[in-house]
């Protein structure tokens, strides 16, 4: 993540070939391991345990890896493509498997609560359960797995269990009072969609209709107690959907925002005594709301006391279990947006770590922000999530965001992703020789 090994050799074997000749070359190296806070909590100890305990090479801080469910390369699909991956894996430091088992309401896994056709397609043509068989190979390597979920997100699958389960009340509706299921090709309609783009297109589940956390704790709390060899759950896309330009909350009565759902609106009303949101119920507007920062606020607490939700129940299913989460970046820009506070849930202890998606070409605002991390109270439970897969033809500059993010005070970092590692051979190459390097 060149040329001529790639030529001459099978590409699942070019990692561990790079890996061999760099530390023949060179000789070991190492990186100093942050240092340890005096206390640390018990929730703390399973993330401080990612850097210590793995040797790879000559890397001694927890590195992750994200590996796609439905990408180019599909590991979950075939046996033969686990050593591949873990090999990858291995040459690059990686102490951390972040592998998605859970896109669209579909697993990857055996589940009574998931559409499990996934799983069912897997056993049948490979005789295994391979997330299973992943996990047992990971561990022999010394590596450890995080099955990763995408929480409320359904991508684009209008017949996604939980909606026969639920029904349609259980997917957000918009300011102007249009469910996501009746947006065309998941964009934002007319008039609005001259002036709104949606971030990421698809379905997304209010949190706060009945019905869907509790359906979500209880599909999740299935997938941990099914696999107690995993190490970890990896909660993605746990926020309502982003609309392009940015949204400020609903107080100042512009843009297009989410969860105004008729259930939801009525739980709001039941659990503060409030009115609102729309200043007149019986002829809503979205130009006309009331009671607009109680009513972001409430909006945040639903998708918080989910998180907290799925890690207590996946706790007591499981004690020791790392429970983490893919984020946004502009923590800012989440919080008044998107209704993910995860700096709370850092906070509240609901999340033993927190994954930013710095994603971006720009050195500069990747430097902003993660200086910002580095001196949170909360720094040593923030790994830098890198966008590698934007460097395919510059693959130094890979590294010299590796090299930034380091220099920011995080404790590790998580690249996104394995498909584009395994895509880009000079990519892949470079980020082996920096990681056998010790950089």
């Amino acid at each position: 993540m060149g040329p001529p090994l790639v030529i001459a050799f099978p590409r699942r074997y070019l990692s561990v070939l790079l890996a061999i000749v760099l530390l023949a070359a060179m000789g070991p190296a190492g990186c100093e391991r942050s240092p340890a806070r005096a206390q640390v909590t018990e929730s703390e100890a399973g993330v401080q345990a990612a850097g210590e305990g793995l040797s790879q090479g000559a890397i001694s801080r927890p590195r992750g890896l994200w590996v796609l469910c439905e990408g180019s390369q599909r590991p979950l699909e075939d046996l033969a493509r686990l050593s591949p991956l873990l090999d990858t894996a291995v040459a690059l430091g990686v102490t951390d498997l972040f592998v998605q088992v859970y896109r669209g309401g579909r697993s990857w896994y055996a589940s009574d609560l998931a559409d499990a056709t996934p799983y069912r397609e897997l056993l049948a043509k490979t005789g295994a359960d391979t997330l299973a068989s992943l996990i047992a190979a990971a561990h022999a390597r010394g590596l450890r797995v995080h099955a990763w979920v995408n929480v409320l997100s359904l991508s684009q699958n209008r017949d996604a269990r939980i909606l026969e389960v639920l029904g349609p009340e259980a997917v957000l509706v918009d300011r102007a009072g249009r469910s996501l299921l009746d947006y065309p090709g998941f964009e934002v309609p007319d008039p609005d969609g001259a002036w709104y783009r949606m971030g990421t297109r698809g379905l997304y589940l209010d949190p706060a209709s009945p019905g869907v956390a509790e359906r979500l704790v209880a599909t999740f709390t299935e997938l941990v107690t099914r696999y107690p060899e995993l190490d970890g759950l990896h909660l993605d896309y746990v926020r309502h959907p982003g609309v392009l330009p940015f949204v400020p909350g609903s107080r100042f009565g512009v843009g297009l925002d989410f969860g105004y759902g008729q259930a939801s609106r009525l739980r709001f009303q039941q659990e503060t005594g409030l009115r609102g949101p729309y200043a007149n119920p019986d002829a809503a507007s979205r130009d006309a709301l009331v009671n607009t920062n109680q009513w972001d606020a409430w909006r945040r607490e639903k998708v918080s006391e989910l998180v907290a939700d799925i890690a207590r129940s996946g706790r007591e299913a499981r004690p020791g279990l790392v429970i983490s989460a893919a984020v946004i970046a502009y923590a800012d820009r989440a919080y008044l947006s998107l209704a993910q506070d995860w700096w709370a849930w850092l906070e509240a202890g609901s999340i033993d770590l927190a994954i930013p998606m710095a994603y971006t070409l720009d050195d500069r605002l990747l430097g902003y922000q993660l200086d910002h991390f580095g001196r949170s109270a909360e720094r040593e439970r923030i790994w830098s999530g890198l966008g590698v897969w934007l460097f395919a033809r510059s693959p130094q500059g890979a590294v010299g965001q590796i090299e930034r993010a380091r220099s920011a005070g995080l404790v590790g970092e998580v690249l996104f992703s394995y498909d584009a590692i395994a895509e880009a051979p000079a990519l892949e190459a470079a980020l082996v020789a920096a990681a056998q390097g010790g950089s």
